[in-house]
């Protein structure tokens, strides 16, 4: 007897939604989902090995439920005064924004995001079953402060998501419309800076923002700029009020003893890791001039991605990379597509499939 999720007392709200679904598939040149295609120093691989094969040695026992180490890591990384007791680390920044609207959001509540951007955000708000409501973007899905505040204090929404660069427009953001919408809200606003490490360095994070905001939050990810993504590990700053409400909806023990070996073996040679970054950089602009020569339309990133338009029929033209060995992302924006910086190598690729494939 075959059973389908029809068969099922699956929630009503959950029925007819689809999944997270990012492809994923063995080509030789995967640029799809903004992941960092470096690989990890050998010397920086060598030291998280030795770490987490000394956590072994404990694995039997719980880990430190408050993952001390790990927070202090994180505090020291960041900057800007913070201390351990505004930190809160979970298994990816994904599971760090569904503490936040598990503990701020669910059955009654609203959430808010300005479209389009990160999908994982209806997702979640809808896994709690919260209402997300969608805002608008202006020209070049850029966002000015006056417009953000007055559709979010009209919404009045529990929870608010600014992506910072927003995912997947790569469009920067800056602290004004921060400032404008927290003062908006009396609900949390979450500046999602999974990006952050990517934008211009002389601009401000809205980690500056926290002293005297007790609900604002700032998340990040160790996926992007520390080459982290299949160790699953995010992190946010805020009043330690907020860090206290997570307790109160996380699993037991949720980061294992070997994610945080892991992890804060990597926080340890922070300046090796970000090295990286700026050869990212390099190449995300490479893209986007090359982009432009070729005639498309390339929007302002901040991002390790870009997202280009003009183009014709999104999907053949993804289809023929794909036939070429190269995987970028169809996001479902009319006419555009978006593609990660990876390295020198993997660039070079891309560029040459997409001017063997014109327009």
């Amino acid at each position: 007897m075959t059973v389908s999720l029809d068969d099922l007392p699956l929630r009503d709200d959950l029925r007819g939604q689809q999944p997270y679904g990012a492809p994923q598939a063995p080509l030789p040149v995967a640029l799809n989902v903004n992941e960092n295609t470096h690989p990890i120093p050998d010397e920086v691989a060598d030291d998280i090995a030795d770490s987490v094969a000394l956590a072994l040695r404990d694995v039997n026992r719980y880990p430190d439920r408050e993952f001390t180490a790990l927070r202090e890591g994180f505090a020291e990384y960041l900057g800007h005064g913070l201390e351990p007791e505004q930190i809160w680390a979970a298994n990816g920044s994904n599971e760090v924004l569904q503490h936040l609207l598990q503990a701020f959001a669910g059955p009654g509540r609203t959430a808010f995001g300005f479209a389009p951007t990160y999908s994982m955000y209806t997702l979640l708000t809808r896994g709690v079953g919260a209402t997300f409501v969608s805002g608008e973007r202006g020209a070049n899905f850029s966002l000015t402060p006056e417009s953000a505040a007055a559709q979010v204090a009209e919404a009045r929404p529990d929870v608010v998501f600014l992506c910072a660069p927003n995912n997947p427009t790569g469009t920067p953001l800056e602290n004004d419309v921060v400032e404008a919408v927290y003062d908006a809200t009396d609900g949390i606003v979450i500046v999602d800076e999974a990006y952050r490490e990517f934008a211009p360095r002389d601009v401000p994070s809205a980690l500056q923002l926290l002293p005297g905001r007790p609900r604002l939050v700032v998340s990040r990810t160790m996926s992007k700029a520390f080459a982290f993504a299949g160790a699953r590990v995010g992190y946010l700053a805020a009043d330690p009020a907020v860090v206290d409400a997570l307790r109160l909806v996380r699993l037991p023990y949720h980061l294992s003893a070997l994610t945080q070996a892991a992890a804060s073996a990597a926080l340890r040679h922070a300046d090796t890791m970000l090295a990286m970054v700026d050869e990212i950089v390099e190449q995300r602009d490479r893209i986007s001039a090359t982009l432009e020569a070729l005639g498309y339309t390339v929007y302002p990133t901040w991002s390790n991605f870009v997202l280009f338009g003009g183009v014709e029929d999104p999907h053949a033209t993804w289809q023929a990379l794909y036939d070429r060995g190269v995987l970028i992302r169809d996001i479902g924006i009319p006419g555009h597509l978006r593609v990660t910086a990876g390295t020198e190598d993997e660039t070079s690729a891309f560029l040459g499939a997409l001017a063997e494939i014109g327009r």
